[in-house]
């Protein structure tokens, strides 16, 4: 990693109860708080726009959003995030199945119409070519403009979280197996054709409860 976490008794006193959750949920305080706590303005505005895009009454149903955490992590190369967003959408799904598919989506069946429009919208987002109208028209459907907000806001916290994460080189945390490294330089796979990056997700050895 490419700083260094400090002692959690050098954290601001705000922060600190917000490791005791993490520690109680996950089992350990995750890496990248630390991280975001050396600048504890930064870390208070990221804590509370996280709790509002991942409020329970979010109009996303959760397995969607995890859905798009675990697509953009895999698009930023963020192994971090793929390690415990990947983790939350197995107990949110019920299996690893959708998880194991994900990098191939396009062509497996195993996604509906509606994950697919949302899936798409998110790599547009995170790629270099940004959104057309035409796939802004295909959540229509199912995202009022209300609802379209609250994505748009979802992948774009996920893609900030991820560079983050990616460009301090914050290690995984054993949340389940992991995704091969990729080499520096490769590009990610958005065509549907199979990603030689990626392995089978298991599911994590203790069951902790979500935040």
């Amino acid at each position: 990693m490419r700083i260094e976490v400090k002692p959690d008794r050098e954290y601001a006193w705000f922060i600190r109860p917000f490791f005791w959750l993490q520690q109680r949920n996950y089992g350990q305080v995750l890496i990248p708080g630390k991280c975001w706590g050396r600048s504890p303005r930064l870390f208070a505005a990221v804590a509370t726009l996280y709790g509002v895009i991942n409020r329970k009454r979010s109009p996303i149903d959760p397995v969607l959003r995890s859905l798009v955490t675990v697509r953009v992590s895999q698009l930023n190369w963020c192994r971090f995030c793929v390690d415990i967003n990947a983790m939350t959408l197995i107990k949110r799904a019920g299996s690893s199945a959708k998880v194991e598919a994900l990098a191939n989506w396009r062509s497996s069946p195993l996604f509906d119409e509606r994950e697919r429009a949302v899936l798409d919208y998110a790599e547009a987002m995170t790629g270099l070519d940004g959104v057309s109208d035409e796939q802004a028209l295909r959540l229509k459907p199912w995202f009022d403009d209300d609802g379209l907000v609250e994505l748009t806001g979802l992948i774009a916290f996920q893609n900030m979280s991820a560079k983050f994460n990616a460009a301090l080189d914050i290690a995984p945390q054993g949340f389940c197996q992991l995704p091969v490294q990729p080499e520096r330089g490769t590009a990610p796979d958005t065509t549907g054709a199979a990603d030689p990056t990626t392995e089978q997700v298991t599911p994590p050895r203790q069951d902790k409860p979500l935040p």
